[in-house]
């Protein structure tokens, strides 16, 4: 029976990503050793990360003055490099969620912090002002764990900060209105382990403080982000998702193939009398659909479970902090995993 990834991180990978891994694992560019035990001092190594580098670069348009950094220490890392390196006084967090609530609890170690937040997580917060005087915005681009995502980028006067860890290269965004763009590349992009890092150079070098060597940004972009050893083994995948990302169709082919899996999922999600969505519907995320059981159907709702795993629908188990069920929707993923899961929805439904 074919399996149909949902998980939401580590999550689905082109297979050709995956194959070219296992193949550089076995001998990687011909040297006769494994991508695993080579030197990332390497010739070899080196072409990698410049590739990657620039194909990053390539697909996302970046404009001159950003360099892209692959780094250790995952989002949560920079939950404080950002404000260790652009906070001199205080800063704005829209907070949509868990990992913005995260991202603000270590904001608050560095300065003052004006959250934004809505009754609740099921939408983004609207319509509120943004101070002249704070040194950035910081916001979460998608909420793997509510299922909300902002669909166009903001307009701000002040340093933009986004996380985008697990929307990055599904739709177009205007990297010239980002101060950085970070985000864990387990979600989108390779195996855990690597974080990407976008960053202007002209917000660097404007506070007053110290930072640590390992969490300056100036450290990576001097050293090509081989300051320390780099987590070698995700690079090299990362640079194959993005070549499988360029040969179909780039983020445009990404963001109209990731359109047609999301609508036919909230479509089934909406139609179904056993299901309903979880978020406000101008917020939906085109990568996390998340939805529940209908209130008279609450007591199916670990039948259901059951009976789409043993047909091959795997992680759709909802957060544990929020329950219910979620599909992540990765650029790897195919229309046909989710016409599968409809499926098994229209099934189910017709059982009861």
């Amino acid at each position: 029976m074919k399996k149909h990834n949902f998980y939401a991180g580590p999550s689905i990978l082109p297979q050709s990503a995956i194959d070219e891994t296992i193949n550089a694992l076995k001998d990687f560019a011909g040297t006769g050793l494994s991508l695993a035990s080579i030197s990332h001092r390497s010739k070899e190594f080196d072409a990698v990360m410049n590739d990657a580098v620039a194909l990053f670069k390539e697909l996302l348009d970046i404009p001159e003055g950003y360099s892209v950094l692959f780094l250790g220490g995952g989002a949560s890392t920079q939950f404080a490099m950002v404000p260790f390196n652009l906070m001199r006084k205080k800063a704005l967090y829209v907070n949509t969620g868990t990992w913005s609530t995260k991202a603000v609890k270590e904001a608050k170690m560095f300065g003052d912090i004006i959250e934004i937040k809505g009754k609740d997580f099921f939408s983004i917060p609207k319509g509120y002002d943004i101070p002249d005087d704070v040194d950035y915005v910081h916001i979460t681009t998608n909420n793997t764990i509510y299922g909300t995502e902002y669909h166009e980028d903001l307009n701000v006067k002040v340093p933009l900060v986004a996380d985008m860890s697990s929307d990055i290269f599904s739709r177009k965004v205007d990297v010239s209105k980002y101060a950085i763009i970070y985000g864990g590349a387990q979600k989108n992009l390779a195996p855990s382990g690597v974080t990407f890092v976008v960053v202007k150079h002209d917000v660097l070098g404007k506070v007053k403080h110290k930072i640590p060597t390992m969490l300056n940004y100036q450290t990576h972009i001097d050293k090509n982000s081989m300051f320390n050893t780099p987590p070698v083994i995700p690079v090299f995948t990362a640079l194959q998702t993005m070549k499988w990302v360029k040969a179909n169709g780039g983020v445009e082919g990404m963001y109209k193939r990731n359109t047609e899996k999301a609508e036919t999922l909230y479509a089934e999600i909406d139609r179904n009398k056993l299901f309903k969505g979880t978020v406000a519907e101008e917020d939906r995320s085109l990568m996390n659909v998340c939805f529940v059981m209908n209130e008279e159907y609450k007591e199916l709702e670990a039948e259901f479970l059951e009976f789409a795993t043993s047909k091959g629908m795997i992680g759709i188990k909802g957060h544990r902090s929020v329950g219910g069920f979620r599909a992540s929707l990765y650029n790897a993923l195919s229309i046909e995993s989710v016409n599968a899961l409809v499926d098994v929805m229209k099934e189910f439904e017709s059982k009861h």
